[in-house]
């Protein structure tokens, strides 16, 4: 009898989800903006922010989404349900992480991640829901081939924005993301004085052994609700040579302030 109900209870698990959408930020810069509404909700020509990513992974051929919430998060899943259908695309069945119910508050990137961590296949997509980058293509090609290389991380790099110009991370000639000494942006204007750096768009793969690896001591589904940053997990990785990178020179956005808000509205 117990072997038949655990049978039926793993029947109607649902599959991991291949991504993850971060939608739990305040948005302190946002304001007034964001008092009211959280930042992903906020429209972008004519649909919500978050929405374009969650169609970039449709047309990725993702059909399992997590979504992480904090911050006004009930109104998230009121707004997409549980199901995002498009036209001519599989639709995307949504589950959420809702941080600001379990712990009060967003868990930062890392905490994040490990809180939905459970409920992720072994490699998953990870995007903001604040940033705007509509033509990215979430090819489950490169899904496979990062599957099958040795790396952990694979992110991809932006040219740097005004609001960045010292930029994040490296690139070698060989495809690795270089950990390279945070410079103010005086060092960074010198000429010849540092190798080109460039800005993490926040898009990326993992697998999931780069949330176990030594340089994170976050308990897989966070029970605790630890709140922590990416960024040093991830330069820990690159000193081993476990991030790979890429540079798109698409159309993106870090929807950060109102003034950049109204100038994507107004092209």
């Amino acid at each position: 009898m117990t072997n038949r109900t655990s049978s039926a209870h793993l029947a109607q698990s649902p599959p991991l989800a291949t991504a993850l959408l971060l939608a739990a930020g305040r948005g302190e810069r946002m304001r007034p903006l964001t008092d009211t509404t959280p930042k992903p909700l906020l429209t972008v020509r004519g649909q919500a922010l978050m929405q374009w990513a969650m169609q970039g992974l449709q047309r990725g051929g993702v059909t399992h989404l997590v979504i992480n919430t904090a911050w006004l998060g009930e109104q998230i899943p009121k707004h997409f349900g549980s199901v995002f259908e498009t036209a001519g695309q599989a639709p995307l069945n949504l589950r959420y992480s809702q941080e600001g119910v379990d712990f009060g508050g967003a868990l930062e990137t890392a905490g994040g991640i490990a809180r939905a961590l459970p409920q992720l296949a072994d490699v998953f997509w990870v995007a903001a829901g604040d940033v705007f980058a509509p033509d990215f293509e979430f090819a489950t090609e490169v899904l496979e081939r990062f599957k099958a290389s040795t790396q952990l991380a694979h992110i991809w790099l932006v040219p740097n924005p005004e609001h960045n110009l010292a930029g994040d991370f490296g690139l070698s000639a060989e495809g690795l993301a270089l950990n390279l000494p945070k410079l103010t942006l005086e060092a960074f204007s010198a000429e010849g004085s540092v190798t080109p750096s460039y800005t993490f768009s926040t898009i990326a793969l993992y697998k999931r052994a780069f949330f176990e690896a030594a340089w994170c001591d976050i308990q897989s589904g966070n029970p605790d609700g630890v709140k922590a940053p990416l960024a040093a997990m991830l330069r820990a990785a690159m000193d081993n040579d476990m991030v790979s990178a890429s540079l798109y020179t698409g159309a993106w956005t870090d929807v950060g302030t109102p003034e950049r808000l109204a100038q994507l509205n107004a092209a």
